[in-house]
């Protein structure tokens, strides 16, 4: 959509705020890169994955699992 101005019927709904990426990319201000779904970390936040696609993108984030068993052994 960014690369190509022209509106159709399935992008008419969008807001005009959001136009504002074609002018950047226009006026190379932005580039665009696009990023498959493999190294697309936020999927974590948006969809339902498999535990080990879970586990994974968790540990790009840096978050690690601890569990509340472990939690207790110290107390």
């Amino acid at each position: 959509m960014v690369k190509n101005p022209i509106n159709h019927g399935r992008t008419k709904h969008m807001k005009i705020k959001y136009c504002f990426v074609r002018d950047a990319v226009k006026e190379k201000e932005i580039n665009l890169i696009y990023c498959s779904t493999e190294n697309q970390v936020a999927d974590i936040f948006t969809k339902s994955l498999p535990r080990s696609r879970f586990e994974f993108l968790r540990s790009l984030l840096g978050v690690s699992c601890k569990s509340i068993k472990e939690e207790n052994v110290g107390v």
